[in-house]
C-alpha cells in the first residue's frame, strides 16, 4: 500500500530542526506544519507574507487572511511577523530559507525539478517556485511517485519546462525516500511492505541503494 498524504507530510517534518526556516509550497508540502513536535521551534514561511506561523487550523477556525501558500488559515504563534510581498520575497533570494517543500511533476536524476506545466494540458503557472528552487538552502520534493496512469515521475531527463537545474537534494513520494546525490540518486527508505526492485521498477533512473536502506521512519 502506498503512504497518504498526511505521512508523506509527517516524513516531511521529519527532515526540520530546531531553528530552521522553512518554506511550504502549495498542497501537501503546506500539510507538514501540522507534525512538528511541540518542543520543537521550526519557523514557517509562505511567500504572500507570513512568517512564524502554525499549524493549518480546523475547518471554521482561525483567521481567513492569515493562510498559508495554499489558502489555508494557519495558527497564529508569538513572535510571528507580517511582510510584505518584496520583503517576503528578500527572504527567499537573500538565502535565509534552510528548507523549501515543492509538489513536483518531474524529477530528474541530477536534481532538476519540474512542478508547474504539462505541456499538453497548456495550464500552469510558475508563481515564486523558481525563486524557492533556486533560493532555498535545501529542496525537499513531495509528490506521488508515479503518474496516474503509471508513468514516471522520477526521470532521467525532464520533458516538461523547468522550475529550476540542479536544485533537490531530497525526494519523497508515496512509496520511497530519495536522496538526490553528485553520483546519482539513492533509495534511503521504502514504505512498508514494498521492496528495493519494487520501486527501481517504477523508477526511470538507476537508483543506487543506501547501504542502510530501512523502512520509512514514522514514529
Amino acid at each position: 500500500m502506498r503512504i497518504d498524504d498526511q505521512t508523506m507530510a509527517l516524513r516531511v517534518a521529519k527532515e526540520f530542526k530546531d531553528g530552521d526556516v522553512v518554506n511550504l509550497g502549495i498542497g501537501v508540502p503546506t500539510l507538514a506544519s501540522n507534525f512538528v513536535p511541540g518542543d520543537r521551534e521550526v519557523i514557517f514561511h509562505s511567500e504572500n507574507g507570513a512568517l512564524g506561523y502554525g499549524s493549518i487550523c480546523t475547518a471554521g477556525e482561525g483567521d481567513p487572511n492569515l493562510v498559508n501558500a495554499g489558502g489555508q488559515p494557519v495558527e497564529a504563534r508569538p513572535g510571528m511577523s507580517i511582510l510584505e510581498h518584496a520583503e517576503s520575497f528578500c527572504i527567499v533570494r537573500g538565502g535565509w530559507l534552510d528548507y523549501t517543500v515543492l509538489g513536483g511533476l518531474q524529477v530528474s536524476e541530477k536534481g532538476d525539478l519540474s512542478n508547474w506545466l504539462i505541456p499538453a494540458k497548456k495550464v500552469g503557472t510558475i508563481g515564486g517556485a523558481m525563486d524557492l528552487a533556486l533560493g532555498a538552502k535545501n529542496v525537499i520534493v513531495v509528490m506521488p511517485h508515479n503518474t496516474k496512469d503509471g508513468g514516471y515521475k522520477i526521470v532521467k531527463k525532464c520533458t516538461y519546462p523547468l522550475t529550476g537545474r540542479r536544485c533537490v537534494n531530497l525526494v519523497i513520494t508515496d512509496i520511497a525516500v530519495i536522496e538526490v546525490t553528485e553520483k546519482g540518486m539513492v533509495l534511503r527508505e521504502v514504505a512498508p511492505g514494498w521492496t528495493a526492485e519494487e520501486v527501481q521498477a517504477l523508477s526511470e533512473p538507476k537508483l543506487m541503494i543506501a547501504p542502510d536502506l530501512h523502512e520509512i521512519e514514522l514514529a
